[in-house]
């Protein structure tokens, strides 16, 4: 029986990596881990790559003389108290890994049928006051308030955001699991969104996992990012970026000014209602979370800022509370293209049944196995079939 020469501190790399930051968490499947850790016993290079799938790390880097220094290939804005986040995780990187690949595909796409640029990506600076930023926002993407405040739920409001930013060419790509494994939920707390800045093929994509009022502020965030011209990992919510870089800062405000403006939330105010109740009544109105709104009534001035750290570290308190796995269900095809995105979809199903790209390629990227579910993602983009296998 073969046995793996893997270095002990390659495998403790690994599964610390992968967040297990337990030995006997894996003793189920790996009874001899803490000896092969030790140095005293050797997996088998089958057992080592069934290890390697569970932490969701390439075989080969177990081969190493030493753990790779693994890098976002786009700033990190993530923080954590105020701290940086040093190490990746194997969902984040697995995740932009798969949004680069879309986009890199999308971006020669668009080259060769010889798509507009969008212009707007890189047209603003940190010089720019939020306010007006948002308001350019507003206009390119023709995100009205009172169309918002007319869809019925949480999901109706995401969506018409989404295609708003689609129908100016981004690819907006919203998703709770890495790819298409839904064993591999991603966790909202490590990252909420991240933004590719191209003007060929400008990405933002959207942890699914988050709430829905949740992805609507990261949504906007990330926009932000794009009209900086700026890739970047984030994790920002709709409070004040205390500790945070300041273009974390400056794209917050300009989220929360996009989502809520200012003025709006003025001209809604109720005299002497309770808190409580407005943060409800304008949370359903301006489909963001109450924690924005608190924000923007902090902004207003309607609260003051003791008030408003009270509140504020109640409410998070509160939301703590739910369950952040929803269940699943809802319409596969309409999970799919949310995924990848309809716009890169559409483009990737035509240049497939045009012969330019291969099928396994086209399945991949979608993340799709059989040719039913890829026809049938045609159709709900508006394309025609593939032939018959």
């Amino acid at each position: 029986m073969t046995r793996a020469p893997v270095r002990p501190e390659l495998l403790r790399w690994a599964r610390e990596r992968a967040g297990r930051r337990d030995v006997a968490d894996l003793v189920g499947s790996f009874p001899r881990l803490a000896d092969w850790e030790a140095g005293t016993a050797q997996p088998t290079l089958k057992q080592l790559e069934a290890f390697a799938r569970a932490m969701h790390v390439p075989v080969g880097y177990l081969f190493l003389p030493a753990p790779p220094e693994e890098r976002l290939p786009i700033p990190d804005f993530r923080t954590h108290d105020g701290r940086g986040v040093r190490r990746p995780i194997p969902d984040l990187l697995d995740m932009l890994h798969a949004c680069q690949e879309r986009q890199g595909w999308y971006r020669e796409f668009a080259r060769t049928v010889r798509l507009p640029e969008a212009t707007f990506v890189g047209s603003a600076t940190l010089a720019n006051r939020p306010e007006d930023v948002a308001a350019g926002m507003a206009r390119t993407l023709g995100f009205d308030i009172a169309d918002r405040a007319d869809c019925r739920a949480w999901e109706e409001a995401m969506r018409y955001f989404s295609a708003q930013a689609d129908r100016i060419g981004v690819l907006v790509m919203v998703s709770g699991v890495v790819r298409s494994d839904n064993h591999r939920l991603l966790d909202p707390d490590e990252f909420r969104g991240l933004a590719i800045s191209d003007r060929l093929a400008p990405l933002v994509f959207v942890n699914g996992a988050d709430t829905r009022a949740g992805q609507m502020f990261t949504l906007a965030h990330e926009l932000a990012h794009l009209w900086l011209g700026q890739s970047a990992v984030s994790d920002a919510g709709g409070g004040p970026q205390d500790g945070s870089r300041r273009e974390e800062a400056w794209c917050n405000a300009v989220a929360a000014e996009l989502l809520v403006p200012l003025a709006a939330v003025r001209a809604a105010l109720v005299p002497d209602e309770p808190l409580e109740e407005a943060l409800r009544r304008l949370a359903r109105r301006f489909k963001v979370s109450t924690l924005v709104v608190l924000r923007r009534l902090l902004d207003a001035g309607a609260i003051g800022r003791p008030a408003f750290e009270i509140a504020w570290a109640m409410e998070r308190a509160r939301l703590a509370t739910f369950a952040r796995a929803r269940s699943g269900g809802g319409d596969f095809y309409r999970t799919t293209l949310s995924r990848v995105s309809r716009r890169f979809a559409r483009a990737l199903v035509e240049s497939t049944l045009e012969g330019q790209t291969l099928y396994r390629d086209a399945f991949r990227m979608l993340g799709v196995a059989k040719t039913e579910t890829f026809n049938q993602v045609g159709r709900e983009v508006g394309c025609g079939l593939l032939p018959a296998a």
